[in-house]
């Protein structure tokens, strides 16, 4: 359970206490993500090589996968044409792609990590 309160909050996996994004807090704002080279509270570095969050892309790739298939049986309710379902897919995955990039890197981080 507390696994799952820290992960939601966005902090270090160490502590506890300190953000790993510096602008998590706005998740609806369209820029690209800040991550923190350390976190501000107890130092812990959060990219241990180069590299590291390689694996992270897995995981992104699986979430997007699970959101494009919701959408697609959803939308398929509403319409059969092709293109509009194709279309509302590829506006749903550049909608949640800067929320994508955030959590695949917070789930890579809490799973080595804790």
């Amino acid at each position: 359970m507390k696994i799952v309160q820290l992960f939601g909050k966005g902090v270090c996996p160490k502590c506890g206490k300190g953000d790993v994004f510096s602008n998590l807090g706005n998740i609806l704002k369209f820029s690209s993500p800040k991550m923190n080279e350390s976190c501000p509270n107890c130092g812990y570095t959060y990219e241990r090589e180069n590299g590291y969050f390689l694996g992270a892309f897995y995981i992104s790739y699986a979430i997007s996968v699970g959101e494009l298939l919701l959408v697609y049986f959803i939308t398929q309710f509403f319409t059969k044409n092709v293109w509009e379902i194709i279309s509302m897919m590829c506006l749903v995955l550049l909608l949640l792609i800067f929320f994508n990039f955030r959590v695949s890197r917070l789930i890579w981080i809490y799973i080595f990590n804790k």
